[in-house]
């Protein structure tokens, strides 16, 4: 996977009782990105910022590398919302900060 960072986002993990996980998750963790104008979705690696866990319930800002990030070329925006998700299972919503790939900027 490549290292680059693709953008900055607010993340908001559902607790065991809205669905999401019943364990924390560490710095790396890599759920699938879901954005709802694409039917395709892709891993998205989360380094949390000052944080090395999250906990179910927990909001925290983290650093986003997308595995296929041509998929999303000319699509993404600051403000976008997106779900993440293992499987069928939504773990929590997130929000795009600030876009540090250019490629991905909606233009």
């Amino acid at each position: 996977m490549r290292n680059n960072i693709d953008f900055i986002a607010f993340l908001k993990y559902n607790s065991f009782d809205e669905g999401g996980r019943s364990t924390p998750t560490k710095l790396g963790y890599r759920p699938q990105l879901c954005f709802d104008f694409e039917k395709n979705s892709t891993s998205g690696r989360q380094i949390f910022i000052n944080k090395e866990w999250v906990s179910p319930g927990e909001t925290v800002e983290a650093e986003i590398t997308i595995l296929s990030p041509q998929l999303f070329e000319n699509k993404l925006y600051e403000g976008l919302e997106f779900k993440f998700c293992e499987g069928r299972t939504i773990v929590g919503y997130g929000t795009i900060l600030k876009i540090l790939n250019e490629k991905l900027i909606r233009k």
